[in-house]
């Protein structure tokens, strides 16, 4: 930790980086009254080149390596980041010990016209940044066509309003926390439209030998989501998964036991792995490995060797 009275707080210099951000520096404020939090905005490379499609310039690490290197040259003390954004392998000295409770981890249509996503006419041109989605969108309906969509919410709204596209979809946890709600024309449900690895977390990232930030964070932690979140990534740790791969992960607890549904498809949208496991919540990891394994044996190989072949 920093000398002083001071946590200092790296974060993405969007938007919803900064609401995330503030929602973690107020939470460390009340539990921490005497200490001053302080925000270090940064402009990643992720956010800088808005223009090519994600998978085209490096990946979805391009929103998190300067946070990072922040950390690394302590600058900073900690690091808020949607988890959704966090490549699997994670830099040796650095851990994200603390998972915020999620919020509403499906995807969200917003529709031009304010019409239900299923009453878009024929052919309707959708906006959208992910091959996760792309795919899923073709498996459901090959009519649609899907263009890249890139930048911030509030840009990619503009977009929309601007007469761009029919209809752009993003995350819901992040139209909800712009104040976005009422502009959601469609909620897809996770049996339509699996959402991304950890879409709808945040997480906390520190110093590995920083036991007292460590500390200071850690009554921040969700149990429930860290479990789920963690079962997620170990199903895309075994699928290998990036911003390449159209792969998709969603965990549920109730009861004491995880659901745990998984995806791979083809960008096309017309060859879609599905399938999904159940167990112990504790034993998420070991679930989501499981789980990758069997969508491997179930076709998932094929369609990534095939991927990475393109790519």
């Amino acid at each position: 930790m920093a000398t002083g009275d001071v946590l200092r707080i790296a974060t993405r210099s969007s938007r919803l980086a900064m609401w995330q951000a503030e929602h973690v520096r107020e939470a460390l404020s009340r539990l921490h009254s005497g200490l001053v939090f302080e925000l270090i905005p940064i402009t990643t490379t992720g956010d800088k080149i808005i223009d090519r499609p994600l998978a085209k310039i490096g990946g979805k690490g391009l929103f998190i390596k300067e946070l990072e290197q922040a950390l690394f040259d302590d600058r900073a003390d900690i690091a808020v980041h949607s988890m959704k954004d966090v490549p699997i392998e994670m830099p040796n000295g650095l851990d994200i010990p603390v998972v915020l409770k999620r919020e509403d981890a499906r995807d969200a249509a917003v529709t031009n016209t304010g019409v239900a996503f299923s009453e878009l006419q024929p052919n309707a041109t959708i906006g959208t940044s992910s091959l996760r989605r792309k795919s899923q969108l073709l498996a459901w309906r090959q009519d649609l066509n899907v263009g890249d969509l890139r930048g911030n919410v509030t840009t990619r709204l503009e977009k929309l309003r601007h007469g761009d596209f029919d209809a752009i979809i993003l995350a819901a946890a992040g139209l909800k926390r712009l104040g976005f709600s009422d502009q959601i024309s469609t909620v897809f449900e996770p049996v339509d439209i699996i959402p991304a690895v950890g879409q709808g977390a945040i997480g906390i990232q520190c110093r590995l030998g920083d036991p007292t930030t460590q500390a200071l964070i850690q009554p921040l932690h969700d149990h429930i989501s860290g479990l789920c979140v963690a079962a997620e990534r170990a199903m895309s740790a075994i699928l290998e998964g990036a911003c390449d791969v159209p792969l998709a992960a969603h965990a549920t607890i109730g009861g004491g036991e995880l659901r745990l549904t998984g995806m791979v498809a083809s960008v096309d949208g017309l060859r879609v792995v599905r399938d999904h496991i159940i167990g112990p919540a504790e034993t998420g990891i070991e679930l989501g490995q499981r789980l990758g394994e069997a969508l491997l044996a179930g076709g998932a190989a094929a369609i990534l060797d095939e991927l990475h072949r393109v790519n």
